[in-house]
């Protein structure tokens, strides 16, 4: 079974079994934050931009240019994918993307203050890979209730709308590759000019994302240049 095929019969697969796409969605959100073999976690990613660039918001613009760049890195996705072919259930770059994006949201969310060991804060970090647009759809259909930042600064964590938002995410992305992009799909396949087409849209999709987490998510404290914080 090819990418394509295996991507497109993940949106079924995840109507029918929920709790098990949203499972998947979790292993990639503490992949992400933990880190995978070459690939240093989310704190450790905001650390290191802090240290070099001195100031906030100076590190989260540098946080989301590196990430579109190892987004659109074909190669990374590939290795990525592969250590995560045995752990998630997702086509390999699907899920490399997804680590890479929820790393980015992290570092921002760390660098913003955040705890993003915090149940609160990873609903929250999820959410933002729906993007603003889908988002503001999702909340005005009351699908979910309310923005990210909201959740991330709730007064306890509602499991119920993690395991959610959880799903909504993996549903997304699912149908994005093997749904309504079915022929970018097809696009992305060709030889030389496929490479070229997935790095654009792979890149230009982590901006828009990390964008989006940086409006959102706003600072509720600063940290000191260079160190992490407690």
């Amino acid at each position: 079974m090819g990418v394509s095929e295996f991507a497109r019969g993940l949106v079924p697969a995840a109507r029918k079994a929920p709790k098990a796409a949203g499972g998947v969605m979790r292993m990639v959100l503490e992949l992400g934050i933990d880190g995978v073999a070459g690939m240093p976690g989310a704190k450790a990613a905001a650390v290191s931009q802090l240290q070099k660039h001195g100031s906030v918001d100076a590190a989260i613009d540098a946080v989301v240019v590196q990430h579109v760049g190892l987004s659109s890195a074909q190669g990374f996705m590939a290795n990525v994918g592969g250590v995560l072919a045995s752990v998630v259930s997702l086509p390999g770059n699907l899920a490399g993307l997804a680590v890479v994006q929820i790393r980015m949201v992290g570092a921002i969310a760390h660098l913003r203050g955040y705890d993003i060991d915090d149940p609160r804060v990873r609903t929250a970090m999820m959410m933002c890979l729906l993007g603003g647009e889908q988002l503001v759809k999702l909340i005005e259909k009351g699908v979910l209730p309310t923005t990210p930042m909201a959740v991330a600064t709730a007064p306890v964590f509602d499991p119920d709308l993690d395991r959610r938002v959880a799903e909504r995410v993996v549903l997304e992305m699912a149908a994005r590759v093997g749904g309504t992009n079915g022929a970018l799909l097809l696009t992305k396949r060709i030889p030389i000019v496929g490479g070229g087409v997935g790095a654009v849209v792979d890149g230009v999709a982590t901006r828009q994302i990390g964008v989006f987490a940086a409006s959102e998510l706003r600072r509720r404290r600063s940290l000191n240049h260079g160190a992490p914080p407690a």
